[in-house]
């Protein structure tokens, strides 16, 4: 393909392909010739003009397909005006001597077809440079168009397009020949005339003039027989021509006589259509003296989508200025007697009007404009009540207005949510009241519409909810003895149970408790008054059906009742029965059914509802109801409408529908015995067909009505297509569902309407699925009977009944197929096997599509549930032999199917032999071109084939793709099914070929440019279908070779269909928009930038590809594509926010600015501020001001879109959160793509969302400040130091939450709100707490008052979701207070040194601390009844019968289920604010005067009841109090589902802290062993589960807190005994601890066996090298150096500092057992950090570790009298371990001399002279030292040294080894010092302590021998002292060792003055050295005492005064 990239067709490559080839490769030759041409040099392009002329010719002459014509023409008007356009005139000649040729073969016709679009395209694209030829080119086309060359009109109207306003002179003869064309019988020449027509009315004013109505009556006889495509194209044409009519968009030369179009007459024109149809006045008259109606629906249809674009063209505004006109006009059509002639025309013209109001007030309009729409309707429904009150006659007429009305309202009301509650405030419109009084009117149907839209209020204002309950209860209480207000009240208060399910927050507990009484009085009164009996009946039913919606856990305390109710329903024995039948009578029997099927409908609701209540005894009830009553009454049921006529007829059917719905759902065994009276009774039933086809086979019947835009009115003409064979007198058709046809429906979980199919369809139905349920469970013989008269029946019938008779069997037997596949069940043997075949194989056969679409999977199904490979071979070798033999269209296409789903629930195809067979076959049919039908099935069923295949079918690939690019070239366009299908194997190719298209061999490469080739072909056709097919092409060979895929053709062709309107078009390009924006966001948001082409609503080239998928969110209302384009702005988001962040940011405050009613609310939050808070000094008014932001790119978007953009907000600032640390660093933040330089727009937009009127936009704006105040607040201010950034927005955050603070605010806002408040104090930013605090302090009080059933606007849960959060966030803000608190006194603070140096409070500390304290007695209280509550909560389901039956302090009984999740969020945080108030009141109780709480809470109270009889003493109220938070705690953490609650674990810990802190708890802990083990258990259990470092130092230092407690403990005892001993302190230490006589520890038992595994567990898991074992050898790693951070050398100090406390909580005997573990563990980790294989943070260690080793070492256990010895041996043992290592480790590099040093020193100060006095301990001990101090590192000298000190100074049995040992060397190590003076600063240091060091020998020394020793010392720091020419010279070590000698001497000579003065008399040298000394010291400090006053006299001359006092 590579050879046709060129300008000039390769001829000679061409020449040797073969025919289908070359095709191909003219095809992409022109492909490339279409892109090249406008880019090549126009010189070129006249060079290269003529030949290139000719080959254009040749291929035009040379019959090209369909998709070649098209792109010939192109190139050719490409050519000429690029080129020379000179001799375009010889080629538009050329073209009509095409058209004009008298050759009428087939073969010649493609020529034609392309010399027409040719001539179509070049004056197109030339225009008037052809104005001379253009007549006779037209009247060529008319004439072509006359002669029957349909697709000639087609290319008609690029004519028009090309010359305009030249062209008029030939308008009318177009217009002429259009109009034939426009009712032609093909639909393609229809849509064709229409889009030809469309082009000819921007020029041909006569269209939309003089011409309107002739052209209007046109369309509507176009409209008849039409499909979908023919009615968007004629509704296009009218509407704009209406559209036209009514506002021109050019003059019109005005005509006497003649005046303007008004709207009333337009309407009347649609009117006259839709009303009387299109039909000629003699058909018409002769229909109305016939008395039936002569309009189709399609007319109606089409005329409905005719409005809907006459509106959608003159816009929002024109809608808004004539809205109550048009309602007015379009209730006169729903009115008319005429449309209403039959019920099922009436709902049809209800569905058309109801389609017009939500497709333009839903799309047109903002939210605004809306709400004055929803006060002209309900004007309207006033005027039509009263009207209705005039006269009965009235009634007819008005409510279907009324139902058409209230469907909008409500509609309206529930999109607008609660932006519309200002609406119901009214009361110049009195909304709610008007829709209430429709609940009185006569009909039943206007009754419902008004329950339905109190319904759409209460999902939109759920604060409603409980209002209308009560109000419509009461009216129901007042007006028992009206029956249209029994019905009517009962569907309203149905309706808003049923809303019920769609507000999150619920619905009082104890309205379900009224409506039970409601329902159950008017059950039991219903035979009081005959009149209403049937109303009453059905109420109370209806009543008890809509209560199960509330759950099982409203309904359980009413089941009994309920049961009863049933068992009184229906009769309890056959004599009962009998007597029904001999006293009943028509009325009496219609009550008796209504009652009956309403109490199965209600059985039903409690199966879909409450299956938790379905126990085996309330199963077995239900069973004796259905499976006594039921049958018999069924079965009497055809004598008992013979005996009293048709008048019960309906109830009967509705009584049978409900029979079978409950016996659909119920499990068969429940009526075992009776399957088959059950069958026989559903087989007579069966007349409709649900949808059990394969989804992907519905296909084949057309555009799915799931796919249009349209569907809701599209309905209506696919029912009426499947009552053809019914008859007009019962209104032709169902019409469609409506509410009236099931009023049980009103309280389903739908956000729109119910449509309920008629009771006789739904019955069948029913039937249906009833049969597929039971069918199974019946015996072989029953089986195959029912089948054999299944098949019987069907081949005696004849014509359209066999054909409806065939449709509903098969589908029954298809149900019961699926019903086995599931089940798993088998069918039974060949006697029933027989039949079934037959049945599927003659559905096969069938002649309507569907049934044969049903009938392929009813085979594939049998396959998989006989599971018998000889049977699966039958039935495909039948399916060949049929398709070998048989030639009509029926039998090809149904077998064809059938091939491709045999194996479809079999794994696929793994056969070859098959596969090849059955795409031999297939092939064949696919290009049987007589028959498009066979082609379509064939090429679809080919798609089956290969997604089955797999990698099977890759040696069919290439032979596939031939087939499919040869047939999209020359499949005619009017064949769109057959291009449709196409698309479908293309697609299903493409995916079997998968990343296998990323190859580079030949062969791949030639399939991979077929793909493309494909694609191309199917981007050029008109059909939407098929272009969403190429877009989903492209997409999956995007996924597997997306370097293949051009995104710069790609991405723009999306972005032109992105506004598409075809629903199906703007899915697939969305879905590939998403998939493009995983990968490559940034290039496609490019290449849409590029774009010059304008969308509709939004200009790429302002809003980019993001702004036209936001407006495209705001208008689409399909689930699935609104979350499709949330998701790709999401993906575009997270490629390209970071780096385009202004371009986000401003485009989400765009979005969230575009809306009409923004202004007022700001102004009005802003008016209300100023009134508050006038004077203050943060005037919250000024945050923000109200200005208009209409000049934005979006107008009027929904509130359910700007939630999203603040989503988008939050995303974007968690992205950022993870990339430049400059986005929240303002002095790193210098350009604006930096989040933090954003922060005013992004408080301001959540400021925006969270004073708005909409629930859901305010949660999302608080959400948004949320996070902004959790990632801005510790961003510091650059301009001024020590504040942040957020101070200056304290005003603008404040004002944005007060309104979710006022007494209207639901409780999920002010929830939100209190999150909010709670992080913004903790966040230390305000500087005036008072605001805030005054926020939480209100919602305190709210708490406090506690819920008021009376008033209850919500479920009980919501007051525990508030309540609770409320107490969380005064538990946040008290933590934070104690803390900053604590953090001020600490000393040496941080906060602290802040406070002192700026002499201000934190505003976190004491300050806040103070606010708290005045609420903290109530909240107290109040946390710890909430904590109570929670612990019983968490309870196991065996211990539910503990639960207090009342519920607890803040949630009910009734509530439990729903209350746990919020006690779940907020327990932890509460549970560490009260151990912090404990900590802070010790544990000491004090009577702060009795708290309000919200109910009395008894036992939660916690011990402070007031009851006389229950007063525990404080001492029994602090345990119940810490074992509740013990016990919490410890529930929490051993919970194995804690792992995603860090924060909790962290709470938790943090108060088990808090607690232990206190000496009281303390004390209980440390008495009770037992509770201790188990705390050290479960803290073990989480430091191995949990990596988290603060995690685990928490543990540890809780642990910590556990031993001290311990040993305060033992020491107690210990002391205690002593005590009464009368001992005094004696070396014997009574024996309590741990280990006693034996000093063996039971481990799980052992609190000291306990900590050391948790210890071991830490310090192995750090240093595998303590434990042989783990490391893998006998000396653990091997050396291997284990790098810790600084968190984890804390958490090994931690642990070793645990272990050396250890032995003190044991026994004599106990410490020694321990005493091993512990120094092994401490010298392990003292050998590694000596070692330095801990890293470079080991200095961070060794304090810790000496310390530890100091702690062992001073133990008390050491010196007691039991076990002293074995601890002496134990320590030697130690001291021996440290040398032995000392000696082996000091020859590796990098050894800490000096930290075994210290270690060393600590043993010998510290243990007991035992210990290491003994040989060769002491000696060895003294050789480290004389080692040490012949180093050679100053450093370890000056530590050496160091430690010698400190031994010289130890006890005298300790030091005089040393002093002897070591005195001498050190004598004459500083002897040497004078000959080779210190040279830098580490060997001053050492020079220094070794004076030190030999000055403690001095003093270490007795009195007689001290002199001898100062003389010793004495000269040697004489002979450091340098001479005066010396020291100006001397480096400065040795002029500082000078100085600190002479310091010395001055110090020391006074203290030995006889010494000194011997020394002195005896050595003139060192005396005269001295002097020199002292006099240069001297004058040295003369010379310093001068130099201030030199300084002094260049002071100010003026002082400034600072004392002013």
């Amino acid at each position: 393909m590579e050879q046709a990239h060129s300008l000039l067709l390769n001829e000679e490559a061409c020449s040797q392909l073969r025919e289908h080839q070359r095709a191909e490769f003219v095809f992409e030759w022109l492909s490339f010739l279409k892109k090249l041409l406008p880019a090549t040099d126009r010189a070129d392009v006249k060079k290269n003009q003529k030949r290139l002329v000719e080959q254009l010719t040749t291929v035009l002459t040379g019959s090209p397909g369909p998709p070649t014509r098209l792109l010939l023409a192109q190139c050719l008007a490409l050519v000429y005006r690029v080129g020379d356009s000179l001799t375009s005139s010889l080629t538009v000649d050329r073209c009509n001597d095409i058209i004009r040729s008298k050759d009428d073969s087939p073969s010649f016709l493609p020529t034609r077809l392309a010399a027409v679009a040719c001539l179509g395209v070049l004056y197109e694209q030339l225009g008037r440079l052809l104005i001379n030829s253009f007549k006779e080119s037209v009247a060529n086309l008319l004439k072509a168009t006359k002669s029957s060359e349909v697709r000639v009109a087609a290319h008609q109207y690029k004519i028009l397009k090309g010359l305009g306003v030249s062209a008029v002179s030939c308008h009318r003869d177009i217009y002429k020949a259009a109009r034939t064309c426009l009712t032609d019988r093909s639909m393609a020449v229809r849509c064709a005339a229409a889009k030809c027509l469309l082009e000819l009315q921007r020029e041909a004013v006569f269209l939309w003039s003089t011409e309107l109505e002739n052209v209007a009556t046109l369309c509507f006889r176009a409209f008849e027989g039409s499909n979908y495509d023919v009615r968007v194209g004629i509704s296009k044409l009218l509407g704009t021509l209406l559209a036209s009519a009514l506002e021109p968009r050019q003059a019109i030369a005005p005509r006497p006589g003649s005046k303007r179009n008004s709207l009333k007459e337009v309407m009347e024109l649609l009117s006259s259509g839709f009303l009387r149809g299109g039909a000629g006045f003699l058909r018409a008259s002769g229909d109305m003296l016939k008395g039936i109606s002569s309009v189709s629906r399609d007319v109606r249809v089409g005329i409905t989508q005719t409005c809907v674009v006459f509106v959608s063209i003159l816009g929002g505004a024109w809608l808004e200025t004539h809205f109550s006109c048009l309602l007015s006009l379009l209730m006169e059509w729903v009115s008319h007697a005429r449309a209403t002639q039959y019920p099922a025309d009436a709902v049809s013209c209800r569905c058309c009007a109801s389609f017009i109001l939500r497709a333009t007030l839903g799309t047109l309009l903002g939210e605004k404009a809306q709400i004055a729409a929803a006060k002209e309707i309900c004007q309207l429904i006033s005027k039509q009540k009263r009207v209705a009150r005039v006269s009965p006659a009235d009634v007819a007429a008005s409510q279907h207005v009324l139902v058409c009305a209230l469907l909008e309202l409500g509609s309206l009301l529930q999109d607008l949510s609660s932006t519309a509650a200002p609406l119901l405030l009214d009361t110049s419109i009195g909304m709610l009241d008007t829709v209430i009084s429709v609940l009185l009117h006569p009909s039943a149907s206007a009754r419902l519409a008004a329950a339905w839209c109190l319904r759409c209020v209460a999902v939109g204002m759920p604060a409603q909810v409980a209002v209308l309950l009560d109000r419509c209860a009461e009216r129901l209480n007042a007006l028992k003895s009206c029956p249209e207000a029994v019905a009517g009240y009962s569907a309203a208060i149905a309706a808003l149970l049923g809303a019920v399910q769609l507000c999150p927050l619920g619905i009082s507990h104890s309205k379900g408790k009224v409506v039970m009484t409601l329902a159950e009085d008017l059950l039991r009164s219903a035979a009081q008054n005959s009149r209403i009996s049937i109303q009453r009946t059905q109420g109370g039913w209806l009543l008890l059906s809509a209560l199960f919606t509330l759950g099982p856990t409203v309904m359980e305390q009413h089941l009994p009742r309920l049961l009863l109710l049933w068992k009184c329903a229906f009769p309890l024995s056959v004599k009962d029965v009998e007597n029904e039948l001999r006293r009943g009578d028509s009325f009496t029997w219609q009550v008796t059914l209504e009652g009956r099927a309403g109490a199965l409908c209600a059985m039903k609701s409690l199966v879909v509802h409450c299956k938790d209540l379905l126990t085996d005894d309330v199963i077995s009830r239900l069973q004796i109801c259905i499976t006594f009553c039921c049958p018999s009454t069924l079965f009497r049921l055809p004598s008992i409408i013979k005996s009293y006529g048709n008048q019960i007829k309906n109830a009967a059917t509705v009584f049978r529908l409900r029979v079978y719905e409950i016996l659909t759902m119920l499990q068969p065994k429940t009526y075992e015995g009776k399957q088959l009276d059950w069958t026989r009774s559903s087989c007579a039933e069966l007349n409709l067909l649900p949808s059990l086809c394969y989804s992907q086979d519905l296909a084949l019947l057309g555009p799915g009505l799931q796919d249009v835009d349209q569907h809701y009115i599209e309905e209506q003409v696919r029912s009426q297509s499947n009552h053809q064979g019914n008859s007009r007198l019962h209104g032709g058709g169902s019409g469609g569902g409506t509410l009236e046809y099931d009023p049980f429906t009103i309280f389903e979980k739908a956000q729109e309407v119910p449509t309920p199919l008629p009771p006789a369809s739904a019955l069948t139905a029913a039937a249906v699925q009833l049969f597929g349920v039971i069918f199974p469970h019946l015996g072989i013989q029953q089986k195959a009977q029912i089948l054999e008269q299944f098949c019987e029946f069907v081949r005696h019938l004849k014509g359209a009944r066999q054909q409806t008779v065939q449709i509903h069997v098969a589908a029954a037997f298809c149900c019961t197929l699926k019903c086995l596949a599931s089940s798993r069940r088998e069918l039974g043997s060949e006697e029933v096997q027989r039949p079934a075949l037959s049945l599927l194989l003659g559905a096969l056969e069938g002649s309507n599509p569907l049934l044969r679409c049903m009938a392929s999977e009813g085979l594939s199904r049998l396959v998989q549930v006989l599971n018998d490979p000889n049977f699966t071979v039958s039935i495909t070798l039948m399916s060949f032999d049929k398709l070998k033999t048989a030639r009509d269209a029926i039998t090809r296409t149904g077998h064809a199917l059938a091939l491709s789903a045999v194996y479809r629930y079999l794994s696929g195809i793994s056969s070859p032999q098959y596969l090849s067979a059955c795409v031999g076959v297939l092939f064949t049919l696919s290009q049987d071109s007589t028959s498009p039908e066979v082609q379509m099935w064939a090429l679809h069923a080919l798609s089956m084939v290969v997604d089955l295949a797999g990698p099977l079918y890759h040696s069919h690939l290439e032979a596939s793709f031939t087939l499919v690019l040869r047939l999209l070239l020359s499949t005619p366009h009017t064949h769109v099914e057959v291009q449709q299908s196409l698309g479908r194997c293309l697609n299903a190719l493409i995916t079997s070929m998968g990343p296998d298209l990323q190859g580079e061999g030949a062969g791949v490469c030639a399939v991979r440019t077929s793909c493309l080739v494909g694609c191309a072909v199917m981007q050029d056709i008109q059909d939407c279908l098929v272009q969403a097919q190429a877009i989903s092409c492209l997409q999956q060979l995007h996924m597997f070779a997306p370097c293949f895929v051009n995104l710069a053709s790609l991405v723009p062709s999306l972005c032109i269909n992105l506004c598409s309107s075809y629903l199906s078009l703007r899915r697939a390009v969305v879905a590939c928009l998403r998939q493009l924006a995983q990968r490559e966001a940034v290039e496609v948001s490019e290449h849409a930038v590029a774009l010059v082409k304008e969308l509709p609503h939004v200009t790429i080239k302002e809003v980019g590809l993001e702004g036209a998928l936001f407006s495209l969110l705001d208008r689409e209302s399909d689930p699935r594509l609104c979350r499709d384009i949330q998701e790709t702005l999401v993906h575009m988001m997270s490629s390209a926010a970071e780096s385009n962040l202004a371009h986000w940011l401003k485009l989400c405050k765009d979005v969230l600015s575009a809306s009409a009613g923004l202004k007022i609310g700001l102004k009005s939050a802003a008016v209300e501020t100023q009134q508050e808070e006038d004077g203050d000094r943060y005037d919250d008014s000024s945050a923000f001001h109200a200005k208009s932001e209409s000049s934005g790119p979006f107008n009027n978007l929904r509130w359910s879109t700007r939630v999203f953009s603040m989503e988008c907000v939050c995303r974007i600032i968690a992205q950022c959160e993870n990339g430049d640390l400059a986005h929240f660093n303002m002095a790193l933040a210098q350009e604006q793509h930096y989040v933090v330089l954003h922060l005013a727009d992004l408080i301001r937009m959540a400021f925006m969302a969270a004073t708005d009127h909409s629930d859901q936009l305010r949660l999302a704006g608080l959400q948004t400040l949320l996070v902004i105040i959790r990632k801005f607040s510790n961003v510091p201010e650059p301009e001024f130091p020590g504040h942040v950034i957020l101070e200056q927005y304290q005003a603008n955050v404040g004002a944005a939450l007060r309104p979710a603070f006022h007494v209207d605010a639901p409780p999920n806002v002010t929830a939100k709100a209190c999150q909010v408040c709670s992080a913004w104090i903790a966040s230390g930013v305000i500087s005036d707490l008072r605001r805030v605090h005054q926020l939480l302090a209100s919602s305190l009080a709210k708490v406090q008052v506690g819920r008021d059933v009376t008033s209850q606007l919500y479920n009980e849960s919501t007051f525990t979701m508030e309540t609770l959060a409320v107490l969380k966030a005064w538990a946040e803000v008290y933590i934070t207070a104690v803390q900053g608190s604590r953090q001020r006194e600490s000393p040496g603070s941080h906060l602290q040194q802040q406070s002192d140096e700026a002499g201000t409070a934190d505003p976190a500390g004491a300050g806040l601390l103070k606010l708290v304290q005045t609420d903290l007695a109530t909240l107290s209280r109040l946390w710890l009844a909430a904590l109570q509550d929670h612990a019983l909560l968490t309870l196991p389901s065996q211990y539910s019968s503990q639960l207090p039956s009342t519920g607890g302090s803040f949630y009910t009984a009734e509530m439990v289920e729903q209350a746990r999740p919020h006690y779940y969020s907020a327990w932890a945080t509460i549970l560490h604010a009260t151990a912090l108030w404990l900590n802070s009141t010790g544990f000491i109780i004090v009577d702060e005067g009795p708290a309000n709480l919200s109910r009395p809470v008894t036992p939660t109270s916690m011990g402070q009841s007031t009851s006389l009889s229950s007063v525990k003493s404080p001492e029994d109220v602090n345990t119940d109090r810490l074992h509740l938070i013990l016990g919490i705690s410890v529930e929490f953490l051993c919970s194995p589902h804690s792992g995603d609650q860090m924060e909790n674990i962290s709470s938790c810990l943090q108060a088990l802290q808090a607690l232990l802190e206190v000496p009281w708890p303390r004390s209980k802990v440390g008495n009770d062993q037992a509770l201790s083990v188990e705390l050290l258990s479960v803290l073990h259990r989480l430091i191995v589960t949990r990596e988290s470092p603060s995690i685990q130092l928490a543990v540890l230092e809780l642990v910590r807190q556990i031993v001290c407690a311990a040993q305060e403990h033992v020491k107690e005892k210990r002391h205690s005994a002593e005590v009464d001993d009368g001992a005094a302190e004696k070396e014997t230490v009574p024996e309590f601890g741990e280990g006693r006589d034996t000093g063996g520890l039971v481990p799980g038992k052992s609190l000291v066996f306990g900590a050391l595994e948790l210890c071991l567990c830490t310090l192995v898991r750090k240093l595998p090298q303590l434990s042989p074992k783990l490391a893998g050898s006998p000396t653990g790693r091997g050396g291997q150096t284990c790098f810790l951070s600084n968190t984890d050398c804390r958490l090994v100090t931690s642990a070793l500092a645990i272990l050396s406390e250890l032995p003190s909580i044991c026994s004599p005997e106990g410490s020694v057992s321990v005493l091993p573990t512990v120094l092994y563990l401490l010298l392990g980790v003292l050998r590694e950090a000596v070692k330095g294989s801990v890293g470079a943070e080991s200095g961070q260690l060794v304090p810790g570790i000496l310390q530890a080793l100091r702690t062992v070492l001073t133990s008390p256990m050491s010196r007691a009298e039991k076990s002293r010895g074995a601890w002496t041996e134990l320590l030697r043992c130690a001291l021996h371990t440290l040398l032995e290592s000392w000696h082996s480790d000091k020859m590796e590099p990098g050894v800490d001399e000096v930290t075994t040093l210290t270690s060393l020193t600590i043993f010998l100060l510290y243990a007991s002279a035992e210990v290491t006095t003994v040989e060769p301990l002491q000696t060895r001990c003294i050789q480290a030292f004389r080692d040490s101090l012949e180093s050679k590192d100053p450093v370890v000298l000056s530590r050496s040294y160091q430690m010698l000190v400190s031994l010289f100074q130890g006890p005298a049995l300790v030091a005089r080894p040393f002093i002897l040992a070591l005195g001498g060397r050190l004598v004459s190590q500083l002897e040497e010092v004078e000959k080779s003076h210190p040279q830098g600063p580490a060997e001053l240091q050492a020079v220094q302590d070794a004076i030190r060091a030999l000055e403690a020998l001095v003093f270490a020394a007795d009195e007689t021998h001290r002199p001898q020793l100062v003389a010793v010392l004495l000269p040697i720091l004489i002979s450091l002292l340098l001479d005066e020419n010396a020291l100006a010279s001397a480096p400065a070590a040795s002029r500082s060792l000078h100085e600190s000698a002479l310091r010395d001497l001055m110090r020391i000579g006074p203290q030995h003055s006889t010494v000194f003065k011997a020394l002195m008399a005896s050595s003139p040298h060192m005396k005269a050295r001295l002097e020199a000394a002292v006099k240069g010291n001297q004058e040295s400090v003369n010379t310093k005492a001068q130099a201030p006053r030199v300084i002094s006299k260049n002071t100010p001359s003026i002082q400034l005064k600072i004392n002013f006092l």
